[in-house]
């Protein structure tokens, strides 16, 4: 249930026409490390650029077909490039050495997560044939119509001869498991991967650790962890398999302990236990195991040893992304590369040796050097309650005279983290900064980048805890700023947006809500949602064995004491949080006399990401906020 943000646009400050920010997408780093590919882009169509990891040159671009998209980047051992490319109608499996570029396979559905083996001689690769819809949970659901639940998509394991093209394609895992993330085994012989029976949208929260036979595709179990699990990764001896495992993550928002188990089978061992950081993205490189994790406000890139503390690198109050994970590392695990951000400073490329020195990782493109910052950052930190708390305050760069009005944005999840990612005119960051607000990012109990326990610390009790932290927060913003306590306003989408209703019941501090995706009620949600099954560590049980656990956090059960106006929209295919949600929602408001919007927005997923519908939800959001908040008294 996270907060997905929409792809930002920068206005240009110059006389020209806006123009776009340089993209990079699906970064990848080759097995010595003096390169890297990405995906990139400035507002157009995306080519794949090599570049040097020394000086951030560019070495060569690929692109052989102008109408597709690229992405899944990984380099063979011999440093040739693999790539996917999709169109319309299918997508290829592309093969690039240093001089011409060829098709291996055309798969008919979707693809994802290409990997060669060892030795360089095959690629894998996650295929779903006839696909209804795009992979992961936040994307748009098919339309619930005809026999339900009868049919399910299948990402399957598939193996292809580089030396051969395929005419068909035919998975290797068996029908009725769906795979979500691999490994090859140093050996090449069989694959560790994250899977599940039935429902891949589903049980992406309860996937079980097994090994895949390379030859027979037969599946046999590792471990049934105890905790979600992510990114397995086996050690350059193929005796152990190490993985991030935590309460919760979303597709895409990853973090946890790191857990370590033989091959052969058996208990995981949590490596990192006690840890103060949140472990994002993790790499078993031929030097040990590499990380990237979030301690409070910023994230490092490190080394870790089994029972000892994480190592830290490269450190920096800022975002990191790539192609998978948070960052990748060359097969020494001496070179990290990843595209770096944060609320000031727009995206670029950073490589360099891990180990914390001068010459260490930095930044090596400057294509968006000339992005202007439009907003100013400053990490906010307090207690509340025996916590550590942390999260963000966003001011606009010409700060308005006087006390000012101040919107705060819930983070999704709940286990995920308001990390710092530029602030463009096209975001809705920047767009509540060009209208005369401060936004604060908080990142309460059941957050990210405070260790697992922190984390864990909103079971069975959404809405409370995290909420005094909230605004705990407020009243510490308040000390350090001019804000203005008249005039706060609260928005959120996803678990945010659950946020923003149940706000609205346990407190009139707020003069406006902006509640996007959100739930009203928990027990309506836990029958007629499509990923139930990551409920259940919070709640401990079914809501149909523990219903008053569900209904006491439930805003609907509350709504008598509501009083804030609120603006509400979702997305009419959102298989996270289902519109119903917020039709129950509108409708006890309206029912209640509270000034009350809904837009439900045709076709859209969860969180509403299409540039167009996004668009029009900043624009309704901050004309909601202007007048009932700004316009306090």
């Amino acid at each position: 249930m996270r907060l997905i943000l929409a792809a930002a646009l920068l206005a240009s400050t110059s006389p020209a026409a806006a123009q776009a920010l340089h993209q990079y997408g699906a970064l990848a780093i080759s097995p010595t490390g003096d390169r890297v590919a990405a995906v990139e882009s400035a507002g157009g169509h995306g080519v794949v650029t090599v570049r040097g990891t020394a000086d951030g040159r560019v070495l060569r671009t690929i692109d052989p077909c102008k109408t597709c998209s690229y992405s899944g980047l990984t380099f063979a051992p011999n440093g040739d490039l693999v790539f996917l490319v999709r169109d319309t109608a299918a997508v290829r499996l592309s093969y690039a050495d240093a001089m011409t570029t060829r098709t291996i396979a055309t798969i008919p559905g979707i693809a994802q997560t290409p990997r060669v083996s060892p030795d360089g001689t095959r690629i894998a690769l996650l295929v779903t044939l006839g696909a209804a819809k795009e992979s992961g949970a936040t994307q748009a659901g098919v339309r619930m119509i005809g026999e339900i639940g009868e049919k399910n998509d299948e990402q399957r394991l598939a193996v292809f001869d580089i030396g051969k093209p395929a005419t068909t394609v035919t998975p290797l895992s068996p029908a009725g498991r769906y795979v979500y993330e691999y490994d090859w085994t140093p050996d090449g012989r069989g694959f560790v991967a994250t899977t599940a029976l039935g429902n891949g949208d589903n049980n992406w929260w309860v996937a079980t650790l097994d090994a895949i036979d390379a030859r027979t595709g037969a599946v046999r179990p590792i471990a049934k962890p105890v905790t979600q699990l992510n990114q397995p990764r086996v050690s350059p001896d193929g005796r152990t398999v190490a993985y991030v495992g935590g309460l919760m993550s979303d597709f895409g928002s990853i973090g946890g302990d790191v857990f370590t188990v033989p091959l052969a089978g058996g208990t995981p061992r949590n490596i990192t236990a006690g840890a103060k950081s949140t472990v994002t993205t993790i790499d078993w490189t031929a030097g040990g195991l590499r990380t990237v994790t979030l301690a409070g406000d910023r994230i490092q890139f490190g080394t870790l040893t089994p029972g000892q503390p994480v190592a830290p690198g490269f450190a920096k109050p800022a975002s990191s992304a790539a192609g998978d994970g948070r960052a990748v590392f060359s097969a020494d695990g001496r070179v990290a590369a990843a595209v770096v951000q944060d609320y000031e400073h727009a995206p670029a490329i950073y490589a360099g040796p891990v180990a914390a020195q001068a010459n260490g990782v930095r930044q090596i493109t400057h294509d968006n050097d000339a992005a202007p910052a439009l907003a100013s950052a400053r990490s906010i930190a307090w207690q509340n309650e025996g916590y550590d708390v942390q999260g963000w305050l966003l001011a606009p760069r010409t700060a308005p005279a006087g006390k000012a009005p101040m919107i705060t944005m819930v983070h999704g999840g709940p286990s995920a983290a308001s990390m710092p990612g530029y602030v463009s005119a096209g975001s809705m960051n920047g767009a509540l900064l060009k209208a005369g607000y401060y936004v604060f990012l908080p990142n309460p109990r059941g957050s990210f980048g405070q260790g697992e326990a922190f984390t864990a610390a909103n079971k069975r009790d959404f809405g409370g805890g995290d909420l005094r932290d909230i605004l705990a927060g407020i009243d510490a913003v308040e000390r350090v700023a001019p804000v203005d306590d008249a005039r706060l306003g609260l928005g959120g989408c996803s678990y945010g947006g659950f946020m923003a209703m149940w706000t609205n019941t346990q407190t009139n501090r707020f003069k406006a809500i902006v509640a996007g995706a959100g739930l009203s009620n928990w027990v309506s949600y836990y029958g007629t949602n499509g990923i139930d099954q990551w409920l259940l560590p919070f709640f401990g049980k079914t809501m149909y064995d523990d219903i008053k656990a569900y209904e006491d956090v439930s805003a609907v059960y509350q709504a008598k004491k509501a009083k804030t106006p609120t603006f509400i929209y979702v997305g009419e295919r959102d298989i996270e949080v289902p519109p119903t949600q917020s039709i129950e929602w509108w409708h006890a408001l309206k029912d209640r006399g509270v000034p009350v919007s809904l837009v439900i927005y045709p076709d859209a997923g969860h969180c509403v990401t299409a540039p167009e519908q996004a668009s029009d939800v900043r624009a309704r959001a901050i004309a909601w906020f202007d007048t009932y908040v700004k316009a306090a008294k």
